[in-house]
């Protein structure tokens, strides 16, 4: 049985806690062993009142004993709305006691986007990635774990712990393995819903398993009543503050304490005092008893209650109306009484369950008019809009502008620091006032934006209402119709966001605003599966874009178009790049078409680097994605767009032959996309590059185990994807064995590259797949489909098409005619940048001609190339040729 220090404030709760504390000693002395050991989660879970808060204490005091570094926090009920609030009171005091240099060089890159967050720093002005904050926190305790090594974060209350702290906790405890950290989280399991209980369970997922806090037996509360009332407390008095209590560790404490008060003997003629007694420490007893100190110690006490945690005399005294020295009598009266502890910088309460019963006992109307002049004075202490916008949110609505123009400044500090959650309530909590009619569209659009990095079907609802209510100004407009179609793209809704981006450029004359919405029209288009009329749109592309110089972003945006429908379509692959160099600015990227900027978006970029990788000009390509890499990663947007950008990146990597790097990149970019959601359209992008990947490097039980993953199997999105999907998956059928399905998918792949007339045959690959498929079959359809290929191969005229044109052509043929395609396909491709490729026919020409020569340099590609399946072929094939 677990007997603490009697008397002491941490000893009552402790009975019967030997497993908890056992748990914790052995995870303490495991963490001290070795500064390269991997750290570990404790989570201690019961009803309010368990004892959890006490069992932290002790272990808290168990770590201190062990020389271990503690750092501490709290949620609160009334501080939820907060952001950061826990993990800011966990990081904050280690990053102070820094200088603002030292804290720079811990933290490196990583300081300019959590520091924000963390309240070190000032906002950069871009609006935070909420993923890529809640990865710099991650990475700014495990850089000051080396620092404090051992290390141990107290977590209490996490089930009133604000989303972005419990964000960032789910993210830290799947990390544990590589940081030498113990965690111990101590949360009321029922207490908890939505996001947070999700956030919750993935941190209970993650720790050893301890069965929920059980109230004390009646033996332990014998025990425990011994401890402060002395032996003497006989069997019939232990066992009635068991039954008044229910054996709850905090209850018995506060029961036992107002026994000593009133100094009752404890005999079993004195039990029947207890009830009463215990209803004096909870509930309306405790309010009744709060109301017994006095108006002055009531109202000081409810001011406490409405600022939450951390409370600083000074602005409870303000909130109360009461003078320096009245607050001062009435906290240290409210510390006798056990309800505050703490000095007077920093006052707590003593329990949760207390700051609750207080908070609670607020007459509604006054705890309002209270939150509304805790907004005020916390305003007027400097503290900014955000840190008043908690209290904000619980004034009534009272058609007032400047509370409106106050919970937009907090909603832009929100964005500012990575947490839109927060920004979209203080927007919709503005809606609520009501504003003013000319700023209400403009509070709907704002309240789109902040949606827009972490729901496009939110941010489609508000922005449709912004665009129906009158008061935005044209180009404001522009911008909200060009984001719903994004949103409306990112949902898989590509058809309305074409709708509505035509609705709007009807309405406009010719100009920079409607070019813009016709190069938002033209980039949707362009990427639409679905397309009805493609010839007709590339017509109307060409003869739209054709003259423009690319003076302007509207201009560029247009070059981009037309270049990246040319490369779908086949067309001249120099033309094609010199449309998109013409968009380029001293062959960079123009400012304003950035990948963090958000006027076009990075769909368009993406556009810019598909038609470099496809003409040959990888070098290019890969400057424009390792761009967008390392312009994401700066700017601390570790979410959706980054994932994207390490896709195209992976492709790049592909292209080139460098197959374990792009395995490597695209496989980071979906444990990326799967942390924004699921079945997404990007979802669908990297999976068929990897699966492109993965079959050339001979992987073919790993590209099945990727399309049953991710569900790469009809209907597909509305998006066309690059490399084409049908493509993909019917040479994935074939591979593993499904010849008859994988040729149906071929055939749809043929059927609908005619239909939207893309007849890159480097894009869309189907026809070298169906030829070899059918060149025993229907060899006459085989070289016929050779032949068309060989033709469009000619008119796009980059090495890599021709070269393949002609390898797949050889393959058809037999003897010397067969190795002199391939002697041709070989050169082609020795000259293209695409090393992958040349590595195939290498090996196939060696094949064909028997030369043991043409092998070996065929398996030093394959070799360098990282395609396992093509170096054990050509081992295979070299060996027979030197028998």
């Amino acid at each position: 049985m677990t007997q603490g220090r009697p008397g002491g404030a941490g000893w009552a709760p402790l009975w019967e806690r030997d497993a908890e504390l056992a748990a914790a000693a052995r995870a303490l002395d495991q963490l001290r062993s070795d500064s390269s050991t991997a750290g570990e989660l404790l989570v201690f879970q019961g009803e309010a009142g368990i004892g959890k808060t006490a069992l932290l204490a002790e272990v808290r005091r168990m770590a201190e004993a062990r020389s271990a570094t503690v750092w501490a926090a709290r949620g609160g009920e009334t501080v939820t709305s907060v952001p950061f609030n826990v993990v800011r009171q966990l990081l904050q005091p280690a990053l102070v006691s820094l200088s603002p240099e030292l804290a720079r060089e811990y933290l490196g890159d990583w300081y300019e986007i959590a520091g924000p967050a963390l309240g070190i720093a000032e906002p950069t002005g871009v609006q935070a990635d909420p993923q890529g904050v809640c990865d710099g926190l991650v990475e700014a305790v495990k850089r000051l774990s080396g620092l404090h090594w051992p290390l141990v974060l107290l977590i209490d209350d996490a089930h009133w712990a604000d989303q972005e702290t419990l964000h960032w906790l789910a993210a830290f405890t799947q990390r544990l393995d590589e940081l030498p950290v113990l965690v111990v989280v101590a949360h009321r399991p029922d207490d908890a819903t939505g996001e947070s209980a999700r956030h919750l369970a993935t941190v209970g997922a993650a720790a050893g398993p301890l069965p929920l806090l059980r109230a004390l037996t009646p033996d332990a509360a014998a025990g425990l009543t011994r401890a402060p009332l002395g032996e003497h407390a006989d069997a019939p008095f232990c066992r009635e503050v068991w039954a008044v209590t229910g054996g709850n560790p905090y209850e018995s404490v506060e029961l036992l304490a107002k026994v000593q008060d009133s100094e009752l003997d404890p005999v079993e003629s004195s039990a029947a005092e207890l009830r009463a007694l215990n209803r004096s420490a909870r509930g309306r007893g405790l309010v009744a008893r709060l109301e017994g100190l006095g108006t002055d110690v009531t109202r000081f006490a409810w001011a406490a209650a409405i600022l939450g945690s951390a409370i600083p005399l000074e602005l409870a005294a303000s909130l109360a109306g009461l003078g320096r020295d009245a607050a001062e009598r009435c906290a240290e009266r409210l510390r006798t009484a056990r309800i505050l502890l703490g000095p007077d910088e920093s006052l707590e309460f003593v329990h949760p369950l207390i700051a609750s019963t207080v908070y609670r006992s607020i007459p509604a109307a006054t705890r309002t008019a209270f939150h509304g002049q805790a907004a005020w004075a916390v305003t007027l202490s400097g503290r900014g809009a955000a840190a008043a916008s908690r209290h904000l949110l619980e004034v009534h609505p009272d058609d007032d502008p400047e509370l409106v123009k106050q919970l937009r400044e907090a909603a832009a500090e929100h964005l500012a620091v990575g947490a839109p959650d927060a920004a979209r309530r203080c927007l919709e909590r503005a809606l609520q006032e009501p504003p003013l009619p000319e700023t209400h569209a403009r509070v709907l659009y704002e309240l789109g934006c902040a949606t827009l990095l972490t729901s496009p079907a939110t941010t489609i609802g508000h922005l449709r209402e912004a665009l129906h209510t009158p008061g935005l100004d044209r180009k404001l407009r522009v911008d909200a119709v060009c984001r719903l179609s994004q949103a409306l793209l990112h949902n898989d809704q590509l058809e309305e966001a074409l709708r509505v981006v035509d609705a709007e450029a009807e309405r406009l004359d010719p100009g920079p605003d409607r070019m813009r919405l016709e190069g938002v029209h033209y980039m949707w288009e362009g990427i639409y599966a679905r397309e009805h009329d493609a010839t007709g749109r590339s017509r109307r592309l060409a003869a739209l874009a054709g003259p423009l110089p690319g003076r302007d972003n509207s201009e560029r945006a247009l070059l981009i178009l037309r270049a990246f429908d040319a490369m779908t379509r086949g067309e001249n692959a120099e033309e094609i790049v010199e449309l998109c160099d013409r968009t380029l600015v001293n062959g960079r990227l123009a400012p304003g078409l950035g990948w963090t900027d958000t006027e076009w978006g990075f769909e368009l970029l993406t556009m810019l680097g598909g038609a470099y990788i496809f003409t040959d000009r990888l070098d290019r390509a890969e400057s424009v994605f390792a761009e967008g890499v390392r312009a994401y990663e700066a700017a601390g947007w570790s979410g959706g767009h980054l994932a994207v950008a390490k896709a195209w990146l992976g492709l790049v990597y592909r292209r080139r032959g460098r197959l374990a790097e792009a395995e490597a990149s695209l496989r980071e970019s979906l444990r990326l996309t799967d942390r924004v959601g699921s079945r997404l359209p990007m979802h669908w992008d990297a999976a068929v590059k990897l699966i492109d990947t993965l079959l050339a490097r001979g992987k073919t039980d790993e590209a099945q185990e990727a399309a049953d993953r991710y569900g790469i199997v009809p209907p597909y999105p509305s998006t066309i994807l690059l490399p084409d999907i049908h493509s993909v998956r019917g040479r994935l059928l074939i591979a593993t064995g499904d010849r008859r399905e994988g040729m149906g998918e071929l055939e749809v792949a043929a059927k609908t590259a005619g239909e939207r007339g893309c007849y890159n045959p480097v894009v869309n690959p189907w026809a070298y797949d169906l030829a070899r498929a059918l060149a025993e079959v229907d060899p006459h359809r085989a070289a016929h489909l050779v032949a068309d290929a060989r033709v469009q191969a000619e008119l796009f005229g980059t090495d890599t098409a021709i070269g393949e044109a002609l390898r797949c052509a050889a393959s058809l043929e037999t003897g010397q005619r067969a190795v002199e395609l391939y002697a041709r396909a070989v050169a082609c491709l020795e000259a293209s940048p695409c090393a992958y490729e040349h590595a195939v026919a290498r090996v196939e020409y060696g094949i064909a001609a028997g030369s043991a020569t043409e092998l070996a340099r065929g398996l030093a590609l394959a070799e360098s190339c990282g395609a396992g399946g093509l170096v054990t072929k050509a081992r295979a094939s070299l060996e027979m040729a030197r028998v």
